[in-house]
């Protein structure tokens, strides 16, 4: 804006001083002393608002830079924050994982000592059962040995009498 003004002075100078030259002086003197007095004039008059324009501007620039550092400065803050969480999730992943797999041996631990229980029980029943089974065999057995052996004569008991009959039982 300065620079427009002074370039107009200047051309309104060349044209007014153009009509001296009659005379053979030149007044250069004059209208130098009397551009200088214009320039004061307008320094005195736009220098402040001038100056209070570009010191607001500064400021407002400065003052949105501030803003801009500051949401600069959150952003890193939250990305910190952030990362920290992912962080924590990863280390607490990893424990959920460790202690999946202990509670899992241990649960294991535990089914196959109830197995192995359980299998023992069936084993001790299953024997008992079998001796259980024995037992009625034999009695049984002598039940008929003695019940065949009442039937018959017993002048003729003797030993190879018993003999057959309990071979003949057996096989």
């Amino acid at each position: 804006m300065l620079k427009t003004v002074i370039t107009l002075l200047v051309m309104t100078g060349y044209a007014v001083a153009s009509t001296g030259s009659g005379e053979g002086g030149t007044d250069i003197v004059e209208r130098t002393v009397n551009f200088l007095i214009f320039v004061g004039i307008l320094y005195y008059l736009l220098a402040e608002p001038v100056k209070g324009f570009f010191i607001g501007r500064t400021a407002g620039i400065a003052a949105d830079l501030e803003k801009v550092q500051e949401k600069l400065r959150e952003a890193k803050a939250a990305k910190e924050a952030a990362l920290a969480e992912v962080e924590e999730a990863h280390k607490f992943s990893a424990e959920l994982h460790e202690n999946a797999k202990k509670e899992n041996a241990i649960i294991k631990d535990k089914i196959m000592l109830q197995c192995e229980s359980d299998i023992d029980n069936i084993i001790k029943q299953h024997e008992s059962l079998m001796d259980l089974e024995q037992r009625k065999m034999l009695r049984n057995t002598v039940d008929e040995i003695m019940s065949e052996l009442l039937r018959e004569d017993s002048a003729n008991f003797d030993k190879e009498m018993m003999a057959k009959i309990i071979m003949k039982k057996v096989a």
